[in-house]
């Protein structure tokens, strides 16, 4: 699952170019399609002028109308995954303002049941102390800085809402890494230690010398089962195509299988914590 951000700007357009020469190639108006896809022309007319982005099942139809060969169908449904998939730039968007993807998150959690989240190096803002959250968006311009913390804290009342379920995978690294001083990584990972205790979390540790995957780790999060993000110091990429859900839902799932949980998990955190307290 490499990610070109360049090939995810490019491939909306490659797409809408290329339905748009089959269906002249067909000799099919738009109106003509439409009609053979049960869909309205003015959605073909969209699609084929990139100002909407079309499903695998809207490409699936359309391919279907126009009565392409398999290996055309294919080349087209390829194009049609990668443009399912949704790049944000890390300097575009504080740009943007980080408040403005605050929201965007905490509408996505509104309407999520099923959470699963994979640490790699740190811990995700939900887990995260005052302190800790401080810390983790220095980088963003001052003006945004104390807005955002006080967003992300507010976001953390989602994990007391017992209709919702959350997954937590940290790997050592996320949770030792010493971000903030002695004393305030003590009390984040006592934070840990407190949500595992939580009746609608369930928070697995990945410790060091655990050797649970075979491919390149990023950190990676699950919403439900239709959507995705990966995440890189550069940006996120988006996933809404099924295949690519369900294949980091498979991956989050092998990952679980090798991570301790519950007495186990506390007695590494007590450790861990007691450990920057010394």
């Amino acid at each position: 699952m490499a990610i070109e951000p360049d090939r995810l700007g490019r491939s909306g357009l490659e797409l809408a170019a290329m339905l748009r020469q089959l269906r002249r190639q067909a000799g099919l108006s738009g109106v003509r399609l439409a009609a053979r896809c049960h869909m309205s022309q003015y959605k073909i007319s969209r699609i084929e002028g990139g100002k909407l982005r079309p499903s695998l099942v809207d490409v699936e139809q359309i391919l279907r109308g126009l009565s392409v060969s398999p290996a055309v169908a294919a080349e087209a449904l390829a194009i049609a995954r990668i443009a399912q998939t949704e790049w944000q730039d890390r300097k575009a968007l504080h740009r943007k303002g980080l408040d403005k993807k605050q929201l965007e998150l905490a509408g996505l959690e509104a309407v999520t049941t099923d959470f699963r989240y994979f640490m790699l190096s740190m811990a995700t803002g939900l887990l995260a102390t005052p302190d800790y959250i401080r810390e983790s968006i220095t980088h963003a311009p001052p003006t945004q800085q104390a807005k955002t913390v006080s967003m992300k804290l507010e976001r953390q009342a989602a994990l007391l809402d017992h209709s919702k379920r959350f997954a937590f995978l940290l790997t050592e690294q996320a949770i030792r890494y010493p971000l903030v001083s002695p004393d305030a990584m003590a009390l984040q990972i006592d934070r840990l230690a407190s949500l595992t205790l939580q009746s609608n979390i369930r928070l697995g540790i990945l410790p060091m010398g655990v050797r649970f995957s075979n491919t390149p780790l990023s950190t990676f999060t699950v919403y439900d089962d239709r959507l995705a993000t990966i995440e890189t110091d550069l940006g996120a990429a988006v996933f809404r195509d099924p295949k690519d859900v369900r294949s980091l839902l498979d991956r989050f799932a092998s990952y679980a299988a090798h991570a301790v949980y519950d007495d186990e998990a506390r007695q590494l955190l007590t450790t861990w914590a007691w450990s920057f307290r010394q």
